[in-house]
């Protein structure tokens, strides 16, 4: 059996990471669904993926919600907190292959940190852009896209108005934690504080408060 392993959401300020793990017994069924990396197919097509290579095979789902990221922060970098849910992934599906979506720049490296994290006997191969070149990491990174995308809206009911996708290149994303933490005096739930953006944006609050103040 064969895995693929990839994550959506490691960069943005708001909102959990999502990995994904999808294996199967070979890939051909994948191929024919015409899988690729996620960032390539529409939000529609996605979903319509995602449902499918459920029906093909077995999938694996880790949510790392932002406090969690946080607190791991303090003793983890993360590419090793995303070294270790990797190889949970693997724990569980048990492949005797594992394909993995590189996180580090050096991929073999990378490869390294997840195996000395996984319990059983399994050839992983780490590689960069994993997600264009095999059909279970591209299956993944899709499911990975779609569950994130989906815990995204259900933090944006949760808040009550648009967060955007959460990523601090979004301005509705920067915008909301900007009118939040003026409204509330802290940054808002799901907001990944150890984030240099999320650290920027309580440094301008405490200096505007501070000015306030002294007039």
């Amino acid at each position: 059996m064969i895995c693929g392993i990839d994550e959506a959401g490691r960069g943005p300020v708001i909102g959990p990471m999502i990995v994904c793990g999808v294996a199967v017994d070979d890939d051909s069924k994948l191929r024919e669904l015409g899988v690729r990396d996620s960032k390539r197919l529409s939000p529609r097509r996605r979903e319509e993926l995602a449902e499918q290579i459920k029906k093909l095979a077995m999938v694996e789902i880790v949510e790392i919600p932002a406090e969690e990221i946080d607190a791991l922060r303090a003793n983890q970098s993360l590419n090793e907190i995303e070294a270790v849910k990797f190889a949970s992934i693997i724990d569980r599906l048990e492949p005797d292959h594992a394909y993995i979506d590189a996180a580090d720049t050096d991929e073999e490296r990378f490869g390294r940190m997840v195996q000395a994290h996984v319990r059983g006997p399994v050839r992983i191969v780490s590689r960069h852009r994993a997600d264009d070149t095999y059909p279970v990491v591209s299956a993944a990174s899709i499911i990975a896209k779609v569950e994130r995308d989906r815990r995204v809206r259900e933090i944006e009911r949760e808040m009550g108005r648009p967060i955007g996708s959460g990523y601090c290149t979004d301005e509705t994303t920067m915008s909301f934690i900007m009118d939040w933490m003026a409204r509330n005096k802290c940054l808002p739930p799901h907001t990944r504080q150890s984030w240099e953006p999320a650290q920027n944006i309580k440094r301008m609050e405490g200096l505007r408060r501070l000015e306030s103040f002294e007039e």
